[in-house]
């Protein structure tokens, strides 16, 4: 059988790209990260089996939350506390075709991905990134990189959540601009595919085939093109309260015991100088209040010719007034002690209502303070350490701090956990979390709990065992993308979805392909992958309502909306296979 010549050159130099200096035909991966995120990046590109080769670097100590590698299957295992040169070239890194850097430091990402590059100049880059401004740089150092934030991604669910809302998320498309909502909240004929379905009986179906309009939800997340009207805005304004301000200030600046002596002083002077008054038979109630405060301040005369009565009012209240003067005294110095040693230690005094806490101020953390922050919801922030990066957050907004335990009762309730509206858990230690999650149940049995665990299975079993409104697993989420970006997947954006990560992605038709030649219909998949566009080989134009009947030929692009397993298998459907029987490599 003859190979068209222009045809086998297009194979040759993909697998000439691909093809890794051992002559093992699979593309070759390497992944360093010491989190959570390592493991299920790793997981989610060994999924692909045979079709990669993958290496993973991780420190001699990982964290007692990231589950054992070597169960993955066809996984090489590295261990290495120093991403330099030496460890990429022992990890095979020259001839592999890309690297995640996933390490939970920008710094030393960043001093990873300069160390890889002369190793591997043609090297790929996945770099984690936290700070949005040197990701910006970073990307344009390198020729062939992808700059991901975690945080950022994972963020706005945690945060729709905790508002039983839809966190507005836009996405800009070739020609449109397309948004996530409810179903009621759009009109139906800008609804481009419904992302979740509920059937009436607790399950949710992701990415389902149009339902039927009899059976459609009000409540139902769709994917709706933008008409510059936006739905019912998260936003809200502040209240204002300077009473119970002042109420708080008081009630820091007082200690129990200095308050009682301020109280029983003032009722004391308040008795004596009434008494005084009717004494002396002043009238007018400023005589009064004149005659009080200067017995008070020792500014009276010895009065020899009053009656007994009223020389002994003005005796206590002299006495009173040697008291008062050193006890506001002492309140204003404690007042501003407490204040000083509060904000040192991160101690946070009052009563508050309708807020948010958040327990846990790392990078998805501080994300969450600032995201509440912005649309205008009162927020107790907790956490362990005083370094954490989300601290200098709170302290930078003016946002109520507290470092403690965050799964503690007492730090609970200093947060006055059963007075707000929501509670956001999202520290790295899956037990610290559920412990927060469960103790604020007992302050109080119908509060919001939003509950970050690392095992999405876990995380599904406590949501149900416990009653907890939503639990997520930040890996779980934005693995998908990261891997997207290692395979080099035109990934337009992620929405986080229910439990899971839908995918915007165009997906290009190659050649050979099993795609090439086939209907469009071919290519979308109930519950999977859902077409929403196609633009013909060579066009920038999109059509968004293609005829399912439309042949597909090389080089079209069909831009769809899927999950990461459909989309894995829609873009090995797009591909063509770098091994083929009638041709010797």
């Amino acid at each position: 059988m003859s190979v068209d010549p222009l045809r086998a050159g297009i194979r040759r130099s993909l697998v000439s790209r691909l093809l890794p200096r051992n002559g093992d035909p699979r593309p070759h991966f390497v992944v360093c990260g010491a989190d959570a995120l390592v493991y299920t990046l790793a997981e989610e590109l060994s999924n692909a089996g045979h079709r990669v080769r993958l290496t993973v670097i991780v420190p001699t100590r990982l964290r007692r939350d990231v589950p054992d590698l070597a169960g993955l299957r066809g996984v090489r295992v590295i261990r290495a506390d120093r991403l330099d040169e030496r460890t990429f070239r022992a990890a095979g890194l020259a001839g592999a075709t890309a690297l995640a850097l996933v390490m939970p430091d920008d710094v030393v990402n960043l001093h990873a991905a300069l160390c890889a590059q002369a190793v591997e100049p043609e090297l790929r880059l996945v770099i984690r990134m936290f700070n949005s401004g040197l990701g910006y740089g970073v990307r344009r150092l390198f020729e062939d990189c992808a700059v991901l934030s975690d945080a950022s991604m994972a963020a706005p669910a945690f945060v729709a959540a905790a508002l039983g809302e839809v966190m507005p998320t836009h996405v800009r498309l070739p020609g449109r601009t397309v948004h996530v909502a409810r179903r009621a909240q759009v009109d139906p004929d800008r609804i481009v595919c419904t992302l979740t379905a509920a059937d009436g009986v607790g399950h949710v179906a992701v990415l389902p085939a149009e339902p039927a309009p009899a059976a459609q939800r009000a409540s139902d997340l769709v994917l709706a093109e933008a008409s510059g009207k936006t739905p019912a805005p998260l936003r809200r304004p502040r209240r204002r309260r300077p009473l119970s301000g002042l109420g708080r200030a008081l009630r820091a600046a007082l200690s129990r015991k200095l308050g009682v002596a301020v109280a029983v002083t003032l009722v004391v002077t308040a008795v004596s100088g009434t008494v005084l008054a009717v004494s002396l038979d002043y009238h007018g109630f400023w005589t009064s209040i004149y005659v009080t405060l200067m017995t008070v301040v020792g500014s009276s005369d010895v009065e020899d010719k009053r009656d007994g009565l009223a020389q002994a009012a003005q005796l206590v209240l002299t006495i009173a007034g040697l008291a008062l003067l050193p006890l506001i005294t002492a309140a204003v110095v404690e007042g501003v002690v407490s204040a000083r040693l509060a904000l040192a230690g991160g101690r946070f005094a009052g009563h508050r209502e309708d807020h948010v806490v958040v327990v846990g101020l790392g990078n998805v953390g501080a994300r969450v303070i600032r995201q509440l922050h912005d649309l205008g919801f009162e927020v107790v922030a907790i956490d362990l350490s005083r370094e954490a990066r989300g601290v200098k957050v709170a302290e930078e907004l003016g946002i109520p701090l507290i470092i403690g335990d965050g799964a503690a009762e007492e730090t609970l309730a200093q947060a006055s956990i059963a007075t707000s509206r929501a509670l956001v858990v999202v520290s790295t230690d899956d037990v610290t979390n559920l412990q927060a999650a469960l103790n604020a149940r007992e302050a109080r049995a119908d509060i919001r709990v939003v509950l970050r665990l690392f095992d999405d299975d876990f995380a599904q079993r406590v949501q149900t065992a416990f009653n907890i409104d939503i639990s997520r697993s930040v890996s779980r989420m934005v693995a998908p993308a990261f891997a997207a970006a290692m395979l080099e997947r035109d990934v337009i954006a992620t929405i986080p979805v229910d439990r899971h990560a839908v995918l915007i992605a165009n997906v290009r038709v190659v050649a050979g392909s099993p795609l090439d030649g086939a209907a469009l219909s071919v290519a979308e998949r109930a519950v999977s992958v859902r077409v929403i566009g196609l633009a013909a080989a060579g066009s920038e134009w999109v059509d968004w309502s293609p005829d399912p009947r439309r042949i597909l030929s090389a080089d079209d692009r069909v831009v769809v909306v899927a999950r990461r397993a459909g989309l894995r298998a829609l873009v090995e459907q797009a591909s063509e296979p770098l091994i083929f029987a009638d041709e010797t490599l």
